[in-house]
């Protein structure tokens, strides 16, 4: 496996541009091409950032759309299209509150995984969900998978710690964790479907930045197939 190694992926946001559309030049109203971002470049499209309609209003989100804290569910405003692709979640505590694991032999606190954050990928949400889910706990009559995370894993986590997330689609679906590039076998998620998002479920007293840029991810995919997240624009 080489850092680097790159994947013909691209991402299921597309966006319509009038403006783009006048000075392509083409002669059918119809006519669409598609650019494709580049990888390497250190601003990150705006779809492939955190959004904030997706997100719950509990959560901060901050540093160029791309770090978020507070506590939460907070979804990266672009769908997962391509067959493998593979981010990360770098972590920086900022304090009291959860994440799991405040030292290395704080390994088995049942606590610990309650109030760790979850990470993954999660369907699309809305205020409306947001609402909802606020009527239920007001109810106290919360179900687990209606907090919007059953495809997501709670990973307690450590100031630096990174958390690797590979998505492969073809075959047998699958979504793979890694914690500083160690995978965590026990915590994979088989046989989804429907359009996803990356997520994470973030906690008081940690502040966590998505990376989709390779050449500032801190660790490696666990196979060369997993390029990293590209966004596609559509221009009509």
């Amino acid at each position: 496996i080489t850092k680097g190694t790159r994947m013909g992926n691209c991402c299921g946001c597309l966006k319509s541009s009038g403006a783009a559309a006048s000075s392509s030049g083409g002669g059918g109203g119809n006519k669409k091409s598609v650019e494709m971002t580049d990888g390497r470049s250190n601003k990150l499209s705006p779809s492939l950032t955190l959004s904030k309609r997706m997100s719950a209003p509990s959560v901060e989100i901050d540093h160029g759309m791309a770090r978020v804290s507070g506590n939460g569910l907070a979804l990266v405003g672009c769908s997962i299209e391509q067959d493998a692709a593979y981010w990360e979640w770098q972590i920086e505590r900022t304090g009291g509150g959860g994440g799991g694991k405040l030292s290395a032999h704080d390994e088995d606190d049942e606590d610990e995984e309650e109030n760790a954050p979850k990470f993954g990928v999660a369907t699309k949400k809305d205020r409306r969900f947001y609402q909802a889910r606020q009527a239920l706990e007001v109810d106290d009559n919360t179900m687990p998978a209606e907090d919007g995370t059953a495809l997501m894993r709670a990973i307690p986590v450590r100031d630096g710690d990174t958390i690797g997330v590979a998505v492969q689609q073809s075959d047998l679906p699958m979504i793979q964790f890694l914690l500083n590039g160690e995978p965590l076998h026990n915590m994979a998620i088989n046989r989804f479907r429907g359009s996803v998002f990356p997520s994470i479920y973030i906690r008081e007293g940690l502040r966590a930045e998505v990376v989709f840029d390779e050449d500032n991810f801190k660790e490696l995919s666990p196979h060369a197939r997993f390029g990293p997240l590209i966004a596609a624009r559509g221009i009509i």
